[in-house]
């Protein structure tokens, strides 16, 4: 029920570096899991409890509408049941993501995967249960039961979604398809991360080493344009060969997300997606033309990276390295880039800072790549009574300070909602989830660029901003783009093989990155290496999220404490009132192309200061 809207997230996260092993590694570096459970056994308890207990909900079934106290009993009873299968899920996944091939945490997130679908089908009767009693019904209720009024928003998101409730025999079969529909992305995450295989490439100095995750993003950065180009094909090389996989799990996803917005009478899968958090299609609409409309901004980006670099051809590989040389060092240690965060962090008081402290210090951190750890960085979110927990994989660079900012932004977001809201609104939509990362590297950039003590120590960090316009807002909305029409062919009975999906990809990244780009062919495919497409149209958040962290972070610089306190408030709401007036709260108006073309026009602005120190 409750928990039940919240059930997906608990198994989306994405998945940069040295490679010590994990015995090895200082437990400072490591995530405290004792926070979570002591031990494997005390989750093994929790576990069993949780299993014991499902029965208890046929005791509601049929007999919600009938007493207000019954009610009130039930909707605990979920609560309940929620908060204990997320903290197991948090215990599994954590456990399985720090060492990939451990089968012992495979198994166990396999089961709470299976026990979260065996709660699903027991409390599948509630939301059709409740979708029959009469809405003046449930205002008396509400009225009267001091212990429901907490739950208004509940009811009045539930009466919104009405006709797409199903019946409960209906319910509860959906229910049980969970692992089923689940399962491209378990395999795909599985495959990507745990067995595929990179070749070995040889650096300047002749060193041979094996290409990983990690190693490809820190390449991509490098001088060098040789290793680039190397890294760049041999990490590709893997997805090329097994293509025909790939392919096969992406449209399964694709299929299963169709069939269960069709299931409950969407027009669409985006539709379904948009829907879960009130966002309207005209918002995802509004930044994909918008953007089209304004892609001149990224053109120019493109030439100036060209002139720069020297190059007669610009390459996908050329797209992230540094262009401006600095006598600032090019190594960030993890524990330099705590004080340059806490620094950039001042404006938003000691409360905040001393949380912030609190996550450093006392190990909600993994910070350093191991065998087989998962790849790339992610927040876990908000889990009712537990701190969040941050997954990175350090290489020492710039780009990692700015990775740690973004994750710290998520950490104090679950954080602080955790803290003011009860567990039925101790949590955030996913369309919120980005503000606040992206809002953390825009005061981290400023910090930095108001430090600078050269101009080409300016210049690197002005490009910073703009690799994060391009990475965060324009390269998500062209994700955005080729997910809506994979989406829409699909849905028009169309087929899609692996050339028609490399052409479509192909075709878009052109017209983003404009005449100056070469593509690859390694480019073509890059749709089969990004894991948030398998999250069922996530991607565009990041953007819209991006463009309202970017007017927040303007109104604190010219309000100060009053804005600061707004965006306080907007971190304890929680998923409390839709996202969208939850946004409006804080000074954000998503409805409108003002935010999106506020971001390009920052664009501009950075890029005639680039141009001017040239």
């Amino acid at each position: 029920m409750l928990f039940t809207d919240r059930a997906i997230k608990l198994f989306n996260h994405s998945g940069s570096a040295e490679t010590k092993s994990r015995e090895d590694m200082d437990e400072r570096f490591k995530w405290n899991l004792k926070d979570i459970y002591v031990d494997d056994v005390t989750w093994e308890k929790d576990y069993n409890w949780v299993l014991k207990n499902l029965p208890m909900y046929k005791s509601f079934d049929g007999k919600l509408s009938s007493d207000d106290d019954l009610l009130v009993k039930c909707l605990q009873f979920d609560d309940q049941i929620g908060m204990k299968l997320e903290r197991l899920n948090l215990y599994a996944m954590l456990s399985k993501d720090s060492d990939m091939r451990a089968s012992k945490y495979q198994g166990m997130n396999d089961r709470i995967k299976s026990l979260l679908s065996k709660a699903l089908a027991s409390s599948s009767f509630i939301r059709p249960e409740l979708l029959l009693i009469p809405e003046k019904r449930i205002n008396s209720f509400l009225k009267k039961n001091k212990d429901l009024k907490i739950y208004r928003h509940f009811f009045d998101n539930l009466l919104r979604e009405k006709k797409h409730t199903l019946s409960k025999e209906v319910e509860e079969i959906l229910a049980m398809t969970g692992e089923i529909t689940s399962a491209p992305y378990g395999i795909y995450s599985m495959f990507t991360n745990a067995d595929m295989k990179f070749p070995s490439v040889k650096d300047a100095l002749g060193n041979e080493f094996e290409v990983s995750h990690a190693r490809f993003y820190a390449a991509m950065y490098n001088k060098d344009r040789n290793l680039r180009e190397q890294v760049f094909k041999n990490y590709y090389k893997p997805f090329g060969d097994y293509l025909n996989t790939l392919t096969s799990l992406f449209n399964s996803n694709l299929k299963s997300n169709i069939f269960s917005a069709r299931a409950r009478n969407y027009n669409s899968a985006r539709n379904a997606s948009l829907d879960k958090n009130n966002i309207p299609e005209s918002v995802y609409d509004n930044l994909v033309l918008t953007v089209n409309q304004n892609l001149a901004p990224l053109h120019r980006w493109a030439a100036i990276k060209k002139r720069v670099l020297n190059v007669d051809e610009l390459h996908p590989y050329d797209v992230y390295v540094t262009l401006f040389s600095t006598e600032k060092e090019d190594k960030y240690t993890y524990q330099k880039a705590k004080h340059l965060i806490l620094d950039a962090l001042k404006p938003l008081g000691k409360n905040y800072l001393n949380n912030v402290k609190k996550a450093f210090d006392n190990r909600w951190i993994d910070v350093y790549e191991t065998p087989a750890k998962k790849s790339g960085a992610y927040s876990s979110g908000t889990t009712y009574g537990v701190h969040p927990y941050v997954l990175l994989n350090w290489t020492d660079l710039l780009n990692d300070v700015f990775t740690l900012a973004h994750e710290m932004g998520h950490n104090m977001h679950s954080y602080y909602t955790g803290h003011n809201q009860p567990y039925p609104y101790a949590n955030y939509s996913i369309f919120l989830a980005e503000v606040a990362s992206t809002f953390n590297e825009s005061l981290l950039l400023d910090y930095l660029i108001q430090h600078a003590s050269s101009n080409g120590e300016k210049l690197t960090l002005l490009e910073k901003y703009l690799n994060n316009i391009t990475s965060t807002f324009f390269r998500q909305v062209m994700f955005a783009e080729f997910e809506m029409l994979v989406y829409k062919r699909t849905e028009a009975g169309e087929a899609l093989t692996q050339n028609e999906l490399n052409e479509l990809y192909k075709e878009i990244y052109q017209k983003y990155w404009g005449a100056e780009m070469v593509i690859d062919k390694e480019e073509e495919y890059t749709w089969a290496r990004i894991p948030h497409f398998y999250y069922n149209f996530y991607v565009y958040q990041y953007a819209t999220g991006f463009s309202a962290s970017e007017v927040l972070a303007k109104s604190i610089k010219e309000e100060g404490k009053t804005a600061v306190k707004r965006y306080l408030k907007f971190l304890q709401a929680g998923s409390s009132d839709y996202s969208l007036k939850i946004l409006n709260y804080a000074g954000v108006d998503m409805n409108s192309a003002e935010p999106v073309l506020a971001t390009v026009q920052k664009m501009e602005k950075l890029l005639d200061e680039v141009e001017s120190l040239l």
